[in-house]
């Protein structure tokens, strides 16, 4: 007998329909799995024979051959282990095969039949959205909450496989149910999420309003200070001063997590902008993505929240000239012989370092021990092009005696959202018929339309130009940082002031110490 079970994979970030056919015939006893199944997917064999069994269902003892077509694409992971099963039952006549029409099975199967969550669950989602033929999903119960975020889809979500069978069968009605939440728990405001605030931040003024406006459009920032400045804590502040997702961009950044691996079970769209901060051990592949079946890399995984570096120097230079790309265009392309694949990277960039290797070269009150020649090869490990892809560059001197010791706190990060929320809002206004969400986002055509200037302000523009020796790209940037200067502001022109202070923010390009 011959049955067709449908399911999918997922390649990069999107989905294909992939049909499992099953063929049992006369023989003897064996069990193969064709369509180029990588290891994981050839041990679904094992897996289903002994979920069947355990599961009081019937198994044949006869040849069993599994087709995943398209055979010409790799399938790899776990996710057919349940479509498997449900063919062998039917190709064994044990449920009716016309049940099977419209529906998707994807999950994998434990020893004992029980069914276990797997990862890409929302890529599979929405394409089954866009299928008009195909409307229910089957699925694991831990995977439910991500599969709703599919809008018009059925979602069917079982624990055990003899659940699936008996759906099948019309002996069990499946519906899913919201976990029971404590009776203490209570809603708590997203400022309360966060463990910390911009309020615990003493003094570092500069260096806050420098990082409300990275926040507001979406801008790139380099905080270059000694040690103890504050500019770990300054930067481990920004989620709490992000704009809110919009659903298009919470549900992109979860198609990566869920095909990373690492969403959090039975989680549904996520609710805070991803903060990534991999150590300076990183490899050049885990930041940028690869393998040999291509996975996201912490740029992808960055993607519509922040990217922290800490110690900057002390990153490998192949790790980060990888980042130019990203940086620039806002995605990352893995080629490999058998495939390209492109992933979404557009993220902010927060990097901190210090002067030089011993970190006071810049401190008025110690003294900088390293010689002229160590601190041109540490700025060295930096190069101009991605310097010049960093819009905002701010300087984190130590705080003074009585900046440590006043009792009294800043801002708290609730007031600075609310300004940064609603400069984001007068964005996504302006450059709703463009498809921008943040000025960060423009290109050079974009800049010349949005970005309109007094002539006061063209002429500091032509200065900085003259003076400090501007790059095309360092000047559309200061133009952008401008821009989003103007949007706190509330201001339609761009003024001579946002302009000065946008130039104040080009640290590296103003002071030459850095080339020692």
């Amino acid at each position: 007998m011959l049955a067709t079970v449908f399911s999918s994979a997922v390649v990069g970030i999107e989905a294909y329909p992939v049909d499992v056919e099953v063929d049992i015939s006369n023989g003897l006893p064996a069990f193969d799995i064709v369509g180029l199944p990588d290891t994981a997917c050839r041990e679904s064999a094992d897996r289903v024979r002994a979920a069947l069994k355990n599961s009081g269902l019937p198994f044949p003892s006869r040849r069993i051959t599994v087709n995943l077509a398209p055979a010409d694409i790799k399938k790899e992971g776990s996710s057919f282990d349940l479509a498997i099963a449900v063919g062998i039952l039917a190709a064994s006549e044990i449920i009716p095969a016309e049940v099977l029409r419209g529906r998707i099975f994807c999950g994998e199967l434990s020893l004992d039949g029980k069914l276990r969550g797997v990862t890409g669950i929302l890529p599979r989602a929405l394409c089954l959205a866009a299928e008009k033929s195909k409307k229910a999903f089957i699925i694991p119960y831990d995977n439910a909450r991500e599969a709703l975020c599919a809008r018009g889809v059925e979602v069917i979500p079982a624990k055990t496989l003899q659940d699936v069978t008996a759906f099948l069968k019309g002996d069990l009605a499946i519906a899913y149910e919201e976990p029971a939440q404590p009776q203490k728990r209570k809603e708590t405001k997203r400022s309360e999420s966060y463990p910390f605030d911009f309020s615990d931040i003493k003094g570092q003024f500069h260096a806050k309003r420098g990082l409300e406006i990275a926040a507001a459009g979406n801008h790139n920032v380099l905080l270059i200070g000694p040690p103890g400045a504050g500019k770990t804590m300054l930067a481990k502040r920004m989620p709490t001063i992000l704009s809110e997702f919009i659903f298009e961009e919470a549900l992109e950044t979860t198609k990566i997590h869920s095909v990373a691996g690492v969403l959090l079970r039975r989680s549904a769209l996520l609710e805070k902008r991803p903060f990534r901060d991999p150590h300076h051990t990183v490899s050049d592949a885990a930041m940028i993505g690869g393998g040999s079946h291509p996975r996201p890399g912490e740029v992808s995984l960055a993607h519509n929240g922040v990217l922290f570096l800490d110690e900057l120097p002390e990153f490998r230079r192949n790790v980060l000239e990888v980042l130019r790309q990203p940086l620039e265009e806002g995605k990352v392309t893995i080629s490999r012989v058998s495939s390209s694949l492109t992933f979404p990277s557009r993220f902010m960039l927060v990097a901190a370092m210090n002067p030089c290797p011993c970190g006071y070269f810049t401190d008025p009150k110690r003294e900088c021990h390293c010689s002229t020649m160590q601190i041109r090869n540490y700025m060295s490990k930096i190069s101009g092009p991605l310097l010049d892809r960093i819009d905002i560059q701010l300087e984190v001197p130590c705080l003074k005696v009585n900046e440590i010791t006043d009792g009294t706190c800043g801002e708290n990060s609730q007031t600075i959202r609310a300004r940064v929320e609603a400069a984001r809002h007068r964005q996504y206004e302006r450059y709703q018929r463009d498809g921008l969400l943040a000025n960060a986002n423009l290109e050079a055509k974009e800049v010349e339309k949005h970005c309109q200037v007094t002539e006061e302000a063209k002429r500091f523009l032509k200065l900085a130009i003259q003076e400090l020796g501007f790059s095309a790209r360092a000047y559309h940037k200061c133009l952008k940082v401008a821009r989003t200067i103007a949007d706190l502001e509330g201001e339609k022109d761009i003024q001579a002031m946002h302009v000065t202070e946008a130039i104040h923010y080009r640290a590296l390009d103003r002071n030459m110490w850095f080339r020692a």
